[in-house]
């Protein structure tokens, strides 16, 4: 009897530490390299600059997702409180390519910071409402030169407006995007605060054997080299990524605003931060 329990404690123990992490989630094995607290008046453009459109001058209309917004040159966005704040709008606009009747802002950091490997969290709250679909990720920094999946892309959280209680972590590459991307969802109990009504964290702990995601300090899925090469696919991960944060409305994925979705619509970001491991 003794024996067994013994066993059954162990059990709960050895469960408890990895559905925390293990040894990837203590501090004192990482460094902070850089840190965006989004401090100040303005967006600091010395880190960040804007995406503009609808993806048409990029040969990409809709972003390649179907997307319905159009995103601005930082009319869309403000910083209040020390947190960056994304404002999704019903409203008409246009440009040379056609018109839209959504506005919003992505913003990004190519050619400003990039990063390989490591620990990557923000702290973030997201807006409810059908057809919204915030996100926080990264894109290769190669992806002008080998297109996308081949360069990679790691979507730190992605959430869609109409479940309160779920985001996404995924990685798309070679073999593995789209529909066939690798990706797990983390949900929260009913009777928690959902992503809608409290900030929460949401991370990657990056190596060069594999992607652990986590939410909260809880890893929930972990994708690995050996598992990707094992299916014939090449593991695109080894390269510098760089950071997007954006909030989409419409896409193929989380569907389309109707009139239930109120505007405007906001996404808030307190931090994003990025550790490396030390030495």
């Amino acid at each position: 009897m003794k024996k067994t329990l013994l066993l059954f404690l162990i059990t709960v123990l050895v469960s408890i530490y990895f559905a925390n992490g293990g040894d990837e989630m203590k501090q004192n094995e990482w460094k902070l390299i850089w840190s965006e607290e989004f401090d100040g008046d303005t967006l600091n453009t010395e880190i960040w600059k804007f995406d503009i459109g609808n993806g048409h001058s990029r040969w990409n209309p809709g972003w390649g997702n179907g997307e319905l917004e159009y995103y601005t040159e930082g009319d869309n966005m403000y910083l209040e409180n020390g947190m960056l704040v994304i404002e999704a709008r019903k409203e008409k606009v246009k440009d040379s390519y056609g018109e839209y009747y959504y506005t919003s802002t992505r913003i990004n950091t190519e050619n400003k910071f990039k990063v390989k490997y490591g620990k990557i969290e923000a702290r973030a709250k997201f807006p409810y409402g059908k057809g919204l679909w915030p996100a926080i990720w990264l894109l290769g920094t190669n992806y002008r030169y080998v297109r996308w999946p081949m360069c990679g892309e790691i979507d730190i959280v992605e959430f869609l407006g109409h479940d309160r209680y779920t985001v996404y972590g995924t990685l798309h590459g070679p073999g593995y995007s789209k529909d066939k991307a690798k990706s797990w969802k983390y949900r929260l109990d009913i009777d928690e605060p959902d992503f809608t009504e409290e900030f929460h964290t949401f991370g990657i702990i990056w190596d060069s054997e594999k992607i652990s995601f986590y939410v909260d300090d809880t890893v929930y899925y972990t994708v690995t080299k050996k598992a990707i090469l094992k299916q014939g696919h090449p593991w695109v991960f080894d390269n510098y990524f760089f950071l997007i944060v954006n909030l989409a409305v419409g896409g193929y994925w989380p569907g389309y605003p109707d009139n239930t979705t109120k505007f405007p619509a906001r996404m808030y970001v307190d931090y994003i931060k990025v550790w490396q491991k030390v030495e």
